[in-house]
């Protein structure tokens, strides 16, 4: 029977101005990371919040999160990184992956958000008097540097697909970089316009794809703004894995976190398949 990692992604850098649900206090955070993970979420991802204001990338911060979410259940809990847009924020890649290198030496990660290209965040719905969407930057020297973060502190990175072409460029600089296997997350959407919609044929495109590239590394369904319960019986089928969550949701969603990862056990089980504990994400990623 093939176990399936369900991945939690809490809350995302939305706000609740665009996702109502989100958890926001870092008491929030830690108790719906441990009550997902007890229904059956196997990774836990989210964004830093402290007290409902715009998120914070304080390793301080995220380590209260991380260590109050292990302090009841043994699950990998791992931070997000922030962006670089066109204004030039964050232009320096070691302040950008300075939280997650003062995470990892402290040994509280076994995964880095490591995402391997650049996108604009175009919406499906765009009109022609609308404010051009932001493009999400991540140059080859961030890319390299946060895969040298994770080489040398012999973490897995965390690949966001947002295009086909990511699976080919993330293979190649993960091979050039001697890291251990990253997880390569598809990123459908049905309120952006990148990548795929939640359908099968951009399934199997991504999937032959990384097959292809990347032999034998874990891969798993997720993506912004979408609903990819449709995918989970394909994935389930092809071998893959899962991510949801108000990261992940429409945005609007009314579903809680606790109530995507329920469901997302319900169908695993459903199409035949098994969530994996941790300790079987462990073993698996091990042979990588």
């Amino acid at each position: 029977m093939h176990k399936v990692w369900i991945e939690a992604a809490l809350n995302g850098p939305w706000s609740r101005a665009l996702q109502p649900g989100i958890p926001d206090t870092i008491e929030a955070i830690v108790a719906e990371g441990i009550a997902c993970a007890k229904a059956g979420a196997a990774i836990i991802h989210t964004h830093a919040y402290d007290g409902g204001g715009p998120q914070t990338f304080d390793w301080q911060v995220y380590a209260r999160i991380i260590e109050g979410i292990r302090a009841k259940v043994d699950v990998p809990v791992y931070p997000s990184i922030p962006g670089l847009d066109a204004r030039g924020n964050v232009a320096d890649p070691r302040a950008r992956f300075a939280h997650i290198e003062a995470l990892a030496e402290r040994g509280l990660l076994e995964f880095a958000v490591v995402d391997p290209g650049s996108v604009n965040f175009t919406l499906t719905s765009t009109t022609a008097e609308a404010r051009p969407a932001e493009t999400y930057l991540n140059p080859e020297t961030h890319i390299r540097h946060g895969l040298a973060v994770a080489a040398r502190h012999n973490i897995h990175p965390a690949f966001a697909i947002y295009e086909p072409g990511f699976i080919r460029a993330g293979a190649a600089l993960a091979r050039a970089s001697g890291v251990k296997w990253p997880v390569y997350r598809f990123m459908f959407s049905q309120q952006f316009a990148f990548c795929f919609p939640p359908k099968p044929y951009g399934l199997a495109a991504l999937v032959t794809l990384t097959e292809e590239e990347a032999p034998g590394a874990p891969w798993m369904v997720s993506g912004l703004g979408v609903d990819i319960t449709p995918l989970i019986g394909e994935a389930v089928a092809r071998g893959g894995h899962i991510r949801v969550g108000l990261e992940d949701a429409l945005l609007g969603s009314t579903a809680t976190n606790l109530r995507l990862v329920e469901d997302a056990v319900r169908r695993v089980r459903e199409h035949g398949g098994e969530p994996a504990t941790t300790a079987e994400v462990r073993q698996a990623l091990a042979k990588g």
